[in-house]
Order: C-alpha cells, then structure tokens, then sequence
C-alpha cells in the first residue's frame, strides 16, 4: 500500500480543479497547471479534494499511484504560493545582478556569465551575492537553479562559488609545506 497514494490532496482556498479523463487541470491565483496521470490509475474530485486510487495491483499501478499523488499536490502548491529556490555566492569579487530578462554573473572567468531567464520563471537578484529564483512548475525552478550553480559549483579548498542556500560544502585541508 501506498503511504503516499492513500492521503487525498486537498484544494486550497482560491484554487479549483477539474478532471477530463485522465488529466487534471489546476487553476489558481498565479496560473494554470496540467497533470496527465497514466491508465493505471483512477482521479476522482470529490468535496474539494482529488483521489488518486489504483487500477488493479500490478507493480506499475502501484508506483504511479503514488506519483500521480505527489504531481498534483505539486500543482496545487505551485499555482497557490509557488516554488522558490535561494542561492548565495562565495568568493571575492564573484557577484549577480539582473538586467531586464538576463542575469549577469561574475564568477571570476575572463568574460561576464549572461544567464537567459527561461519564460514561466523569475530571477532576482535582491543582494549581490543572492539569487532566488521563483516559479510554478517545481521541476522547473529546480532545473534553472541547477543551470545557474553549473556555471561556478562551490569548490573544497577555499569554499567559493555559487551554492543553495543552507547547503553545506566539505572543506578539505590542502596542500601541507
């Protein structure tokens, strides 16, 4: 049994949803998302709340039992407070800052970073040394934010580079004389 598949998801106030077939479409204050569950699995809307509930138990019902579950509670956060990422850069003279769609980043390399804003997402850049990056779609935010600490991932010497924030980097000790 699935811990997760058994809980129905609840709306928030402000959001509704609708159920045609297999796809449940969620409309609230900061947009409009769509889940497409797979045939191995019923979608009920009863009382503001969606049901999720296995056909048969097969493994494959099972596993998206769950999953279907935990992608349309994603749509409900997202289009009711959304997602958002927080990261900090390290190192001297490394600094962000956005210009209209593009964010500029100084990372140390000969040349400035411009970093294009995909549509659906908003970058901020609220510190010189904060970026934070919003969204309704989890995956997503989740993806831009790894694009952008691709560019300078925190090194274990000295610490430098751009990490999420909270995230905890091993130092190592370095060369002995």
């Amino acid at each position: 049994m699935s811990r997760i598949g058994k809980k129905p998801v609840a709306l928030v106030k402000g959001v509704s949803a609708t159920i045609s077939g297999q796809t449940v479409e969620v409309k609230g204050p900061k947009g409009t998302r769509s889940f497409t569950a797979g045939d191995n699995v019923t979608l009920t809307l009863e009382n503001d709340t969606i049901k999720v509930t296995p056909r048969g138990t097969s493994k494959i019902a099972r596993q998206q039992w769950g999953m279907s579950r935990s992608m349309i509670e994603n749509l409900v956060i997202g289009v009711s407070t959304g997602f958002k990422k927080e990261m900090e850069i390290q190192g001297v003279g490394y600094r962000a800052a956005m210009a209209g769609n593009v964010l500029k980043l100084s990372l140390g390399y000969s040349h400035e970073v411009n970093f294009e804003v995909p549509k659906g997402i908003t970058v901020t850049s609220p510190k010189q040394t904060e970026i934070v990056v919003e969204g309704i779609d989890q995956q997503q935010v989740g993806q831009v934010a790894a694009n952008i600490r691709e560019w300078r991932k925190p090194e274990p010497y000295k610490g430098k580079g751009i990490r999420y924030k909270g995230e905890f980097v091993f130092r190592k000790e370095g060369k002995k004389k």
